[in-house]
């Protein structure tokens, strides 16, 4: 044979080699692993939509008005963290929650949830849909994707003021407890899971209620949101580990049925007594609270 087609023929081979050694690596290439090349804010635009933000976040157009920027660096900064939904496509605690792999790669790092969604969960087919939402369509169950499914074991609304500081509050403590998955065995805790009171985090001075008066304080009105839950609980029969009533009645919820958070002393607590993980929903809409408890089939 010509030595010359002989060269060429191996060095086909070569390049053919070298094509299944490439393909075979970046197929075995673990889950988050992702593209270097696209920043962290351009794969959250992908993803957010401003509109369906404002519109289900009042509390953050009153902390930081309606135009987009604002709006994309609040969810940047907060918003992702406390697991706000950016669209109606896109919630990062429901991605986590109906898949394990991104669990079990990620973690706690919620951008990686956004790149991961935009570079391959797309084109998989996976759903990043809002679990709130979702299960609104059913009273009684939800689908959670990728073969999860959850039953409601039961819902309670309140209702708050909209339009003031202490709405804001409410937002922020609801969407820190929204998605929130327990384990079997495991215990929750309200203070331990919204975040801090602090102003960085968003918060206002609002009506607290401190040895029986109401005074002005740093977050006024989260615990609306704790009673709230708790009167799920109740509604449910989920114990509470941890209670503590208002010092005052509030008006918001019969007596009995409230739980008062106060720094790190004080808090609302329970301990999944199930077999199966419980998935809390929460959201605040103009207005009203609703919290729902799901279990896990």
């Amino acid at each position: 044979m010509n030595l010359k087609v002989t060269s060429v023929i191996k060095r086909s081979i070569l390049v053919i080699l070298g094509l299944c050694i490439s393909f075979v690596v970046f197929h075995s290439m673990p889950v988050d692993v992702y593209a270097a090349e696209m920043t962290d804010e351009q794969a959250v635009r992908q993803v957010f939509d401003a509109t369906y933000y404002a519109t289900h976040n009042p509390d953050v157009v009153i902390a930081r008005g309606d135009s987009a920027d604002a709006l994309l660096k609040h969810y940047m900064e907060s918003g992702l963290n406390e697991g706000r939904s950016a669209s109606a496509t896109f919630n990062p605690r429901a991605y986590r929650t109906r898949y394990s792999d991104l669990d079990a790669a990620f973690g706690d790092n919620w951008i990686k949830y956004v790149v991961h969604y935009v570079n391959h969960g797309i084109a998989e087919g996976r759903d990043a849909s809002p679990m709130a939402q979702a299960a609104s369509n059913s009273a009684n169950s939800a689908s959670a994707g990728n073969g999860t499914e959850y039953t409601c074991l039961g819902s309670y609304t309140t209702k708050y003021k909209d339009g003031v500081p202490r709405a804001v509050n409410v937002g922020i403590a609801a969407a820190g407890i929204n998605g929130v998955k327990v384990a079997p065995g495991s215990e929750f805790s309200f203070t331990n899971t919204i975040p801090a009171r602090t102003v960085e985090n968003g918060y206002q001075e609002a009506t607290v209620f401190v040895n029986k008066e109401k005074v002005k304080g740093l977050g006024g009105g989260i615990c609306q949101v704790s009673s709230t839950l708790y009167a799920c609980m109740k509604t449910v029969g989920l114990a509470a580990t941890e209670r503590h009533p208002h010092s005052l009645p509030v008006d918001y919820l019969p007596e009995g049925w409230d739980a008062t958070i106060s720094g790190q002393s004080v808090d609302l607590k329970f301990v999944n007594t199930y077999s199966t993980p419980l998935l809390i929903a929460a959201q605040a809409d103009h207005g009203k609270l609703t919290v729902s408890l799901y279990l896990q089939n």
